[in-house]
C-alpha cells in the first residue's frame, strides 16, 4: 500500500516557474545567516510569495487543472484510505480471469462506520506503473468492481468509489476479453445496486475507465481534477490533426469541476490547497471524509426503493434542454412562376 508520497518536485510545469525562482530565493535568504539582522525581508519575500500563489493558482486555465490532475506526486486512492479508513482490507479477483492491480477494493471503517471503497490506483514509478497499469483497468478490474459491489449490497454496507484514470486499458488483450462490455455492463449494474454510492473524481476521469464505475448517488469532484469523454489530446488529435492543440481542446471540452458543476453533471467541487492536492494531502482528505459523511448521514433511513428512484431521477436531470419558442416558422419554399 502507498503510504507515503514524496515531496520533492511540487512544481514542476511552466506556469509555476516564477513561483520556483522567489521560493528558492527566499530559501536562500534563510540559510544566509546576515539575514537573521534583517527578518523584514524574510517575511516581505514571504507575503510576495503567498500573493503570487494566489494569483497564479487563481487563475488556472482548463489546460493547467489538467497538468495539476496528472501531477505525480498527487495523492491516490490508496493514500486516501490510509488517511482516512480504519482497519482496511483489501479484496482481490474477478472469479473469472484474475486480479487487476490498477483497480483496489475492500472493506473498511470511516469514522467507525463499516463501507467498502473502490478506486482506481495509479503508480509511483516505473515499476509500480507497470504493475498498475498506470490507472488503466482491464475488463477484470471492472468485474472486480462489481462484484465488491455486490457484496456490499448483500451486507448492506455503502460504497465509497475513487476515480483517478486515463481511461479503460485499450490493448488487445482487453478487448478480447470484453473490455466494453464490461464497462457497459456495470454501468447497467450499479443504477441497480440498493445500497448508496458516493463518488469523487480525485485526479484523472477519463472516458469510460471512470464510467465503469461512475454511476452513484452522489458525484463528487476535487477542485483541480477533471472529467471528460475523451482526454485533451485525442480530442485535439481528432479535431484538428495536431496533439499540441490539447490546451485549446481541454477549453472546449468543458471538463474541470466548476464546468461540471455549472451544468449540475456533478454535485459538489471539493477545494484544494493552493497548487493542488499534493501541496497537503492531510487537509484534501479531511474534506473529502466531510463530503462523504455528509452524504451517508443524507441517506441514512432511506429505503432502497426511494434510494434507486432518485439514482433514476439524478441521471434523467442530464442533458436536458431548452429551445427558444421566439422563432418563427420556417416559411414553405415559393412555387415556380408559371410559364
Amino acid at each position: 500500500m502507498t503510504t507515503k508520497l514524496p515531496t520533492d518536485g511540487a512544481y514542476r510545469y511552466d506556469f509555476e516557474r516564477p513561483i520556483v525562482e522567489l521560493a528558492s530565493r527566499l530559501t536562500t535568504l534563510r540559510k544566509d545567516p546576515s539575514t537573521g539582522k534583517e527578518p523584514a525581508t524574510i517575511r516581505s519575500l514571504e507575503a510576495q510569495l503567498e500573493q503570487l500563489k494566489r494569483q497564479v493558482y487563481g487563475n488556472l486555465t482548463a489546460w493547467q487543472r489538467i497538468q495539476l490532475a496528472r501531477h505525480p506526486l498527487r495523492p491516490y486512492t490508496l493514500d486516501y484510505i490510509t488517511l482516512l479508513m480504519s482497519e482496511f482490507i483489501e479484496l482481490h479477483g474477478d472469479r473469472l480471469y484474475g486480479d487487476d492491480k490498477a483497480m483496489v477494493g475492500g472493506v473498511a471503517r470511516l469514522n467507525g462506520q463499516k463501507l467498502l471503497i473502490l478506486g482506481h490506483q495509479k503508480g509511483r514509478d516505473t515499476k509500480e506503473n507497470l504493475m498498475r497499469n498506470f490507472g488503466s483497468a482491464h475488463p477484470e478490474g471492472y468485474r472486480k468492481a462489481l462484484r465488491l459491489m455486490r457484496l456490499a449490497e448483500k451486507c448492506h454496507l455503502p460504497i465509497v468509489i475513487f476515480i483517478d484514470t486515463p481511461g479503460a486499458y485499450p490493448g488487445i488483450g482487453a478487448e478480447e476479453r470484453g473490455q466494453a462490455h464490461s464497462i457497459a455492463y456495470n454501468m447497467r449494474e450499479m443504477a441497480r445496486i440498493n445500497t448508496p454510492i458516493f463518488i469523487c473524481v480525485i485526479g484523472e476521469g477519463g472516458s469510460g475507465g471512470a464510467l465503469g464505475v461512475g454511476v452513484g448517488d452522489w458525484v463528487a469532484m476535487l477542485e483541480n481534477a477533471y472529467y471528460s469523454v475523451i482526454s485533451p489530446e485525442g480530442c485535439a488529435a481528432i479535431l484538428w490533426k495536431d496533439g499540441a492543440k490539447a490546451p485549446q481542446a481541454a477549453e472546449a471540452l468543458k471538463m474541470t469541476a466548476k464546468d461540471l458543476l455549472s451544468m449540475s453533471l456533478i454535485d459538489e467541487v471539493i477545494e484544494e490547497p493552493l497548487g493542488g492536492a499534493h501541496h497537503d494531502p492531510v487537509a484534501v482528505a479531511k474534506r473529502l471524509k466531510d463530503a462523504c459523511l455528509r452524504f451517508l448521514t443524507s441517506v441514512e433511513g432511506l429505503s432502497p426503493e426511494t434510494l434507486l428512484q432518485r439514482r433514476y431521477e439524478r441521471f434523467r436531470r442530464i442533458g436536458v434542454f431548452t429551445t427558444l419558442d421566439t422563432l418563427s416558422p420556417l416559411s414553405p419554399p415559393a412555387r415556380p412562376a408559371s410559364s
